[in-house]
């Protein structure tokens, strides 16, 4: 099942923000965008991060899924010297013990060279 939003932020881009499969969603990445696509803290790498944790909350929340539940997390960065931050906001984002799995990755740029964070999750459901 497609999980979608109002208004679906990557609906230009013919990419669904995840797909519920049973009890588990899979998210696709999730960018520092707002609703209607625009980058968000172009050049702050919190604000960044705050807004994909944002924008991954509401499409598990859709999915009927939620932070909570997420057990897989990759996240993608043009600087893994932000490693530190994203720490600190993990902890607040995703502070049950034990923690999820995640990567954190290193990339040469993402899809807008603005970016600076996407973050990919499956979450559980129920």
């Amino acid at each position: 099942m497609r999980v979608s939003a109002e208004p679906d932020w990557y609906e230009s881009a013919g990419i669904s923000l995840g797909v519920r499969v049973g009890n588990l969603v899979f998210t696709s990445g999730q960018a520092p965008i707002d609703a209607q696509g625009a980058t968000v803290g172009a050049g702050d790498f919190e604000t960044q991060a705050r807004q994909a944790l944002a924008n991954l909350s509401t499409v598990l929340t859709n999915a009927g899924s939620s932070l909570a539940d997420v057990v897989k997390a990759t996240v993608f960065v043009t600087d893994i010297a932000q490693q530190d931050i994203y720490a600190q906001l993990r902890e607040e984002h995703f502070p049950d013990k034990p923690h999820l799995a995640e990567s954190f990755v290193e990339v040469s740029s993402l899809a807008n060279p603005e970016w600076m964070i996407e973050i990919e999750a499956i979450g559980l459901v129920g």
